[in-house]
C-alpha cells in the first residue's frame, strides 16, 4: 500500500504521523492531537445527557471516568512502549489470544466508530439547526456526509495544516468559555440558576441511579484515546507514551470539569437536553449573543474537520482489514494518484445513509441513541484493550488494581444505560453488534482452522497495518 494509505489519519489530522519514521513524534504532539481527537461533539453535545441524568453529581462521574480512561490508555501505552505496533490494540490482541481477537476487535472498533460518525452527522445537523430552525435534521445530516465525502475524494493539501489548528481551536474555545462564564458570575453579572443553599438538593436530584446512567455518556466525552494508541508507534521514545496521554487527560480532564461546574451553575438541570449543547445554553442565559454564534461556529467547524478525519480512518481501517485478510478482498480497491479507498468509501457512506434516515424517522432522540451505542460498543473495545494487556504484559498488584477499576467502571456505565428506557434501545443495538461481530467470527474461525488460505498475510504482517487510525 501507498505511504498515503499508511498513515491517513496522520495526514488528516494536522500530519502529525508525518513526524514519525526517521525524526520521530514528540510526546507534546501526541498530545496535542490526542486532545484534538477527544474534545468534540461527544462531550460539546452529549455532556448535557450527563448533566440531565446525574445533576451535580456529574463533576465525581466525569473525574471517575477520566481516571478509568486513563488506566485504559496506560495499558495501551505499556504495550506500546514495550513493542510498538502500528496496528496498535488490534495487533496486540491478535499476539495475546490468536487471528480471532485481531480479527474481533477491528470489527468491533470498526462499527463503534461507524456509529460516532453518524452521531457527529446528528451533532452537527443539531448545531446548525440552531439558526435554522425550521430545516429538518436529515437535510443537514445528509449535506455534511455528502460534503465530508466530497472533501476526502477531492483532497485538500490545506486541511492538513488546519486539523492541527482545529484542535487548538476546540482547547482555546473552551478556555475562553470558562473565563467567560467565571467572570460573569463572580462580577455578578449573572446569577446562579440555584442558591449555594440549594446546591445540597441538586446534588441528591439525579441520586446513585442518575449518576450510574450518565456514567457512559461521561466516558463517551473521552472517545478518541485509543487513537493515541496507533500514533504512539511513531514516538521518538516509545517510552514517552504514558506521560504524553497522562498530561493531555490531565489537561482536558481540567477543562472539562471547570466548564461542565460552570454551565450546571448557570443552567437549570432540568433545561439541559441532548439537542442543544450546555455551552451554547449557559451563553444564551448569560445574554452573550456573540459569543453564542461564535462558540455555535467552533462547534460546526471542529465537529466538521473530525467527521472528515473519521471517515477516512475508517474507510482506510476496512482497507486495512480486508489487506490482512479480514475482509473482503474488493475493499483494498483504490483509485487515482492518491490511492483513494472508493471502495471503502462507498461501504461507510452506505453506513451514514443510515444514519440520515435515521434522522429523518427519529430526530429527537437519534443523538442520544446514537452516543449510547457508539459509546458502549467503545467501551467494549477498551475492555479488549485491558484485557490483552493483563494477558501479555502480566502486571504487578497496582496494574492489576488500575485494570480492575476501569473495568469495573465500564461495566457500571454499560449496565447504567439500562437505567433510563431512552439508553435501552443504544444498549440493546449494542449487544446486536456485538453478537452479530462473534457469531462473523466464530464462522472465520472455524474456516481458518480449515486451512483456508490467508489472503495478505504473506505481503504484510499485522505490524504493518497502520490504517486503522479512525478517530470520535
Amino acid at each position: 500500500m501507498s505511504e498515503h494509505l499508511k498513515r491517513p489519519r496522520a495526514a488528516a489530522v494536522g500530519g502529525a504521523g508525518s513526524e514519525g519514521g526517521a525524526n520521530g513524534l514528540s510526546w507534546w504532539k501526541l498530545s496535542l492531537f490526542g486532545a484534538g481527537c477527544t474534545i468534540g461533539t461527544a462531550f460539546f453535545l452529549g455532556t448535557g445527557i450527563a448533566v440531565r441524568r446525574s445533576g451535580f453529581l456529574v463533576l465525581p462521574i466525569f473525574l471517575a471516568a477520566a481516571a478509568a480512561t486513563y488506566f485504559v490508555y496506560e495499558a495501551l501505552a505499556s504495550m506500546t512502549a514495550e513493542q510498538p505496533e502500528k496496528g496498535s490494540f488490534r495487533a496486540y490482541a491478535k499476539k495475546a489470544y490468536g487471528r480471532w481477537a485481531g480479527f474481533c476487535t477491528g470489527w468491533i472498533y470498526w462499527s463503534s466508530e461507524l456509529l460516532i460518525l453518524g452521531g457527529s452527522l446528528t451533532a452537527l445537523g443539531l448545531f446548525t439547526r440552531y439558526w435554522l430552525p425550521a430545516v429538518p435534521l436529515w437535510v443537514f445530516a445528509a449535506g455534511y456526509a455528502v460534503l465530508a465525502l466530497a472533501v476526502v475524494v477531492l483532497g485538500s493539501k490545506g486541511i492538513n495544516t488546519a486539523e492541527n489548528l482545529f484542535a487548538v481551536v476546540k482547547i482555546a474555545a473552551v478556555a475562553m468559555f470558562i473565563a467567560v462564564a467565571a467572570f460573569m458570575l463572580l462580577s455578578g453579572r449573572t446569577s446562579p440558576a440555584a442558591k449555594p443553599a440549594e446546591w445540597r438538593g441538586l446534588l441528591e436530584a439525579g441520586g446513585w441511579k442518575g449518576a450510574w446512567s450518565g456514567l457512559l455518556y461521561a466516558f463517551y466525552a473521552f472517545s478518541g484515546i485509543e487513537v493515541m494508541g496507533f500514533m504512539a508507534a511513531g514516538l521518538k521514545r516509545p517510552a514517552d507514551a504514558p506521560k504524553a496521554g497522562r498530561i493531555m487527560l490531565l489537561g482536558i480532564g481540567i477543562l472539562y470539569l471547570l466548564s461542565i461546574g460552570l454551565a450546571i451553575v448557570v443552567v437549570p438541570r432540568s433545561d439541559m437536553n441532548s439537542s442543544e449543547s450546555p455551552f451554547v445554553q449557559t451563553l444564551e442565559v448569560m445574554r452573550l449573543s456573540v459569543l453564542v454564534h461564535m462558540l455555535n461556529g467552533v462547534l460546526i467547524v471542529a465537529g466538521f474537520s473530525i467527521l472528515v478525519a473519521s471517515l477516512y480512518g475508517v474507510s482506510t481501517m476496512l482497507v486495512s482489514l480486508a489487506s490482512d485478510g479480514d475482509a473482503p478482498r474488493w475493499l483494498t480497491r483504490t483509485a487515482g494518484a492518491r490511492r483513494l479507498p472508493w471502495a471503502a468509501l462507498l461501504v461507510n457512506a452506505g453506513g451514514m445513509t443510515v444514519s440520515v434516515v435515521l434522522a429523518l424517522l427519529l430526530p429527537s432522540t437519534l443523538f442520544e441513541h446514537l452516543a449510547t451505542a457508539g459509546g458502549l460498543v467503545l467501551l467494549y473495545v477498551w475492555m479488549f484493550i485491558v484485557a490483552t494487556y493483563l494477558k501479555l504484559h502480566k502486571p504487578g498488584l497496582p496494574g492489576w488494581i488500575k485494570s480492575g477499576t476501569a473495568l469495573a467502571l465500564m461495566a457500571a456505565a454499560a449496565s447504567g444505560s439500562l437505567l433510563e428506557p431512552a439508553g435501552r434501545p443504544g444498549f440493546w443495538a449494542s449487544l446486536a453488534i456485538a453478537a452479530a461481530v462473534g457469531a462473523v467470527t466464530l464462522a472465520m474461525s472455524r474456516r481458518w482452522k480449515g486451512g483456508q488460505p490467508q489472503p495478505g498475510e504473506e505481503k504484510r504482517s499485522e505490524g504493518d497495518a497502520c490504517g486503522e487510525t479512525a478517530s470520535s
